[in-house]
């Protein structure tokens, strides 16, 4: 289904600052269609005169009235009269008589989009930018309750706010979604001083559990909450602006091992402050698994540090132990395993400054080198090491083996085919949706025939390569022109990995 964004362009009347009032719009879509019980549609004006749907929320408070999205099509012949005059007059326009849909009797109401043209100014834009239409099911008919008539005062002045430019807030920051308070967990209404009119069971509920015991009715927000926080080690600054309601801001309130979230949206008209709704959601369980996570995110970074710190000490002793060795076969046995050991530490060093157990390739491999160095002034090779293209980013479980590998061919280029002159390396990374391709080579003496795989690094190459990566490698030896090694790894696998 295309985006929002493309969708609007096909309209071919909206431009940039217009997309983004309507993304804002947008985030708090479902929000609306539950205030007001109704499914909502959002239209934008194309070029021929007529509208198409960006968006279509359904309420999660009642039974929606359309089973498909009219996202992406053209609006119906029914509902362009009412949608037009909406769009042209920049008022909110209701259906003078029930509109009939599929024999189900509804309401519609067409809203103008208005945009605001800066955060702290008054002026808005001279037409419309789209119009936002309110389907109600009128079948049925019955006494409503309390909670649901304030719900649908709120949704009037928010759809009143739309059509002044007042809603969505350009000064609002932009929040996490995750645990945000939605109309069914919890909503309290407040009159321009701050006393509370109306709190629904679910807000209340959540107040008692943090030790609140009578009505918030009639109740300051603003005091009620200060008395729960009061145990609080640290309280949010932007605290008194949102049980104030004086600024579209949320913050949270702790009190008595319960967490509950507050989004404040003030209510306004012509830029005079009427009130506010303050939507709560109790986030405890939600918060606990937060924390959760970051402890573990941090146990797992210290734990690749310190499995860092150990590889790197069983280098140091490979070293140590490699310059004590009486014979060149044990020394040269001993520095290539302290090499391999130094490669895999650097995977797991690269883990622990991250949160995420992902890593760039990059990074790593620009790491590796430095090994390789070590090892070509041992030899008294002078290499050029020379790296094009990107690996982007691999799992820790792939990134391991392939550093491992690409050390190997890397270092046996530079101890085989550069051994005691000067030559260079190139390394060829290319990687699409599908492969990642690597291609490692040496402009030295290149490899005799029958040489290839007879190693213990080739060997170890190849089990990494096609048996951890599920990838294919193969030699190409020139001799006197160096030698050339490609690697090819599916993506799937390593995605897989």
């Amino acid at each position: 289904m295309p985006t929002l964004s493309e969708l609007v362009a096909t309209g071919g009347r909206s431009n940039a600052a217009d997309v983004e009032w309507l993304h804002l719009l947008v985030g708090d879509w479902q929000l609306l269609s539950d205030l007001a019980f109704a499914d909502i549609v959002l239209w934008v004006p194309t070029d021929d005169g007529s509208f198409i749907a960006v968006a279509h929320a359904r309420p999660s408070s009642s039974a929606t009235l359309f089973y498909r999205d009219f996202v992406g099509q053209r609006i119906k012949s029914e509902w362009k009269a009412l949608v037009t005059d909406a769009f042209e007059s920049g008022r909110i326009i209701d259906s003078s008589a029930p509109d009939w849909f599929e024999e189900t009797p509804t309401r519609v109401r067409a809203v103008p989009v208005q945009r605001r043209i800066s955060p702290s100014g008054l002026a808005i834009t001279n037409v419309p930018i789209a119009v936002l239409t309110r389907h109600t099911n009128l079948s049925e008919t019955r006494m409503p309750s309390r909670q649901e008539l304030t719900f649908n005062e709120c949704s009037d002045d928010l759809f009143r706010m739309i059509a002044a430019g007042d809603f969505p807030d350009l000064g609002a920051p932009s929040g996490p979604r995750r645990g945000a308070p939605r109309a069914s967990d919890g909503l309290i209404r407040l009159d321009v001083d701050g006393i509370t009119t109306f709190a629904s069971p679910n807000a209340l509920s959540a107040f008692n559990r943090m030790g609140f015991t009578g009505e918030l009715e009639g109740e300051s927000l603003a005091e009620v909450t200060t008395e729960l926080a009061e145990e609080q080690h640290t309280v949010d600054e932007t605290l008194p602006l949102v049980v104030t309601g004086r600024a579209p801001w949320r913050t949270d309130v702790d009190s008595r091992g319960v967490t509950v979230t507050l989004r404040a949206i003030p209510i306004r008209h012509r830029n005079e402050r009427l009130g506010a709704i303050v939507l709560c959601r109790d986030v405890t369980e939600l918060r606990h698994q937060e924390q959760e996570l970051i402890t573990k995110d941090a146990t797992i970074r210290e734990i690749h540090h310190r499995v860092k710190n150990n590889l790197q000490t069983v280098a140091s002793l490979l070293r140590i132990q490699a310059r004590r060795s009486r014979t060149d076969e044990a020394r040269d046995a001993l520095i290539q395993a302290m090499r391999r050991v130094g490669s895999i530490a650097v995977v797991h060093d690269t883990l622990s400054e991250g949160l995420n157990q992902n890593v760039d390739f990059d990074e790593v491999f620009e790491r590796v080198l430095l090994l390789v160095a070590e090892v070509a002034s041992s030899h008294s090779t002078k290499v050029h090491p020379q790296k094009v293209g990107t690996f982007g980013v691999l799992p820790s479980s792939s990134a391991t083996p392939l550093a491992l590998a690409l050390t190997e061919l890397v270092t046996n280029a530079v101890e085989h085919g550069l051994a005691g002159r000067e030559g260079t390396v190139e390394i060829r990374a290319t990687r699409d949706n599908e492969t990642l391709t690597v291609l490692v080579r040496d402009n030295g003496n290149g490899l005799a025939e029958g040489k290839v795989g007879s190693g213990l690094g080739t060997q170890i190459v190849r089990t990494l390569i096609q048996g951890e990566l599920g990838g294919s490698i193969d030699w190409h030896t020139m001799v006197g022109r160096g030698t050339e090694v490609t690697i090819e790894i599916p993506m799937r696998w390593v995605t897989a990995a």
